[in-house]
Formats: structure tokens, sequence, C-alpha cells
């Protein structure tokens, strides 16, 4: 990715989303406007038949052609068993991907309707039915060019990035990366022998879509090659009594469909903090887009990575919490900040 092609992607504007729709042989009105995004570009396009697309522009350096087409075959694997995504659009010759300045963007079929808020228990079993058909056509075809959800690249990656960019302070930076390791050490133990393959990756509320009691999946674009259980516990994060009756409702509704392996919810505390890591890292590296600094301006701060590090560490306290406790006649101590780091 050149810095120009970086110039190009951030200064998109409305005219030339709209360029860059026709020149793939679709006419617009010149209804153009941008809908929430900050990872990519999107925009709300009115073709000049009446009908609206939604107009995706990918952010340079982060997905190569063969990785977007993975994404747009999967889309279109789910939408062929008649399950409910927003499916990529075929341009006029066929094509699902095209380029502008080298800037791949591509079309959606825009949908109606609104992010729920909460799903209670008989929407959770819908979601855990809904998860398991999608997973059921996820392992019939393999994604060789997408990433992994894996503490490699999800972790140490950005970690050298951190390192090699001087993010922060150099105290700060051994201890960040030091709880980062030790997450890492924790997501590579319960990820071995696991089973992978294609999932949405980030299937949060936000990325559902309900309307007229339909829920559809939203936005694949995090689509990864990873276990299961990514698919279940971001749709509800918490862990008090109620989040566990609603996963238990999950997996009632999964399990109709599809076998689920509950050993695997031994994941859902180290890939919770992996996601916290990747987020992070995620910011900084976004760090040149102004609306990064805009948004989220205390990320330039000590405080912020003094705040990640210590909510780094009550995470690696959730996930030794999963551990059955050995019987050595005497009990075990709680753990505290000492157990983590050697310098409290």
């Amino acid at each position: 990715m050149t810095d120009q092609t970086t110039d190009l992607f951030l200064a998109l504007t409305p005219d030339r989303v709209l360029d860059g729709v026709e020149a793939a042989g679709l006419r617009c009105t010149g209804l153009c406007y941008p809908l929430n995004s900050f990872e990519n570009r999107v925009y709300e396009v009115e073709l000049d038949d009446g009908s609206r697309v939604i107009a995706k522009f990918y952010r340079p350096g982060r997905w190569t052609a063969e990785q977007i087409l993975e994404e747009h075959q999967f889309l279109t694997d789910l939408q062929e068993d008649e399950i409910p995504v927003c499916p990529v659009r075929a341009f006029p010759d066929g094509s699902t991907l095209k380029r502008q300045d080298d800037v791949y963007y591509t079309l959606a079929d825009r949908r109606g309707g609104r992010a729920p808020d909460e799903l209670d228990f008989d929407a959770m079993i819908r979601l855990g039915r809904l998860v398991a058909r999608m997973h059921n056509v996820a392992v019939t075809r393999p994604a060789e060019h997408r990433w992994t959800l894996s503490s490699q690249r999800f972790i140490h990656d950005h970690l050298a990035w951190l390192d090699d960019n001087e993010f922060m302070s150099a105290s700060l930076r051994d201890r960040f990366a030091g709880v980062a390791r030790d997450v890492a050490a924790a997501v590579d133990e319960r990820m071995d022998g696991v089973t992978l393959h294609r999932i949405h990756g980030d299937l949060h509320l936000s990325n559902l879509l309900l309307r007229g009691g339909v829920l559809n999946m939203l936005d694949f674009d995090d689509m990864v090659v990873g276990p299961a259980v990514q698919d279940m516990w971001l749709a509800l994060p918490g862990r008090d009594e109620y989040a566990t009756r609603l996963r238990t409702k999950f997996l009632e509704g999964y399990e109709e469909f599809r076998d689920f392996d509950r050993s695997t919810l031994r994941l859902i505390e180290p890939l919770r903090a992996m996601r916290m890591l990747h987020f992070s890292g995620w910011l900084a590296r976004r760090w040149h887009d102004p609306i990064f600094p805009a948004t989220w301006s205390h990320l330039g701060t000590d405080r912020y990575w003094e705040e990640a590090i210590i909510d780094l560490m009550h995470a690696l306290q959730h996930i030794a919490a999963d551990d059955p406790k050995p019987d050595n006649g005497g009990g075990e101590p709680d753990l505290t900040n000492a157990d983590f780091f050697w310098d409290m």
C-alpha cells in the first residue's frame, strides 16, 4: 500500500463514490451519503431505477483481492442456502469486486431494519439456530487466503508493530507486552486441537438487523477461520447469571441444527482478552486516519495504556478462574495483581 493510495482512500468524497459506481456500469441519481464505518468507507447510493445499494470501499492494505473474494463467496454460499444475509451485488459484467485508484470496492443490497438493543430468551434461541445454519454452510468450503483467528495475527503482530513504532513509553511497552504474551499463551493452550472453519468473526448485536421478526446477519468484513464459539460470545458478552442463561438458550437453538463442542466454552475468556488487545492494536495502526484521533483522543496518553494493562490483568484473572483448582489439601489463594507483575 502506498501513501498515495492511503491518501486517495482518506479523501473519498460522494462524487468519487458515484464515479466509481457509474464506471462499473450502473447509473446513479446523484443521491449518496455516508454510513457509519471506521474501518472502511461505506455509502448508500441510489440507482436510476429507484433502488438503493450500499457501496463499500475497502481500506487499502488490509485485504487482498483474494481475501475479499472469499468474503463474497461466503456470502453467496449463505444466500444460496437461504440464510438471511445482505449479499454482495454483482456488477453488470458479473464480477463483485472493482478497483478505483487502487482502492477496492463492492456493492451490496440494502436491507431495512434495526439493530436489536438486546435479545430475549426466545430471540437467543433463534439466533442460535441461525448461527448453526451459518456454520453448516461454513464447513463446506475452505478459505485459503483469509486470516486465522490466532494469537500470532491478533496479538504478536500488534506487539511487533507497537514496538517498531514506539507508540508508548518504553516502560509501558514492556508491561503491556508482558501481559499480552500471557494472554497469547492462554489462547494458544485452549485453541489446541479445536476445530476451525469459516466464521463471521464479529457477530455482536450491531451486526444483526431485525425486521419483521427476522434476524439478518450483516458485515462479514471481519470473516476469519476460527472456532464456532467466537460467533456466540460476542452476541452475549456478559458474565453474570442472566448472560449464562442466555448462553444456554443460544446453545439450545444451535444444537437443533449442529453439534456444539462445549469444551470450547473455556475459550471465551481468552478470546475476550485477545479482542481487547486487538482493539488497542487496531486503533494504534489507524492513528494516521483523522477520524481515529478525533474519536479516541486518549489513545495517545499513558493513561490509556495503563488502563489497558489493568483491564488485561483482570482478564487474566477471569481466564485463571476458568481452570480447575488443584486439590493440594490447603486450598488456593486468590490471585492478585502481584501474581501478574513482578514490580507490584
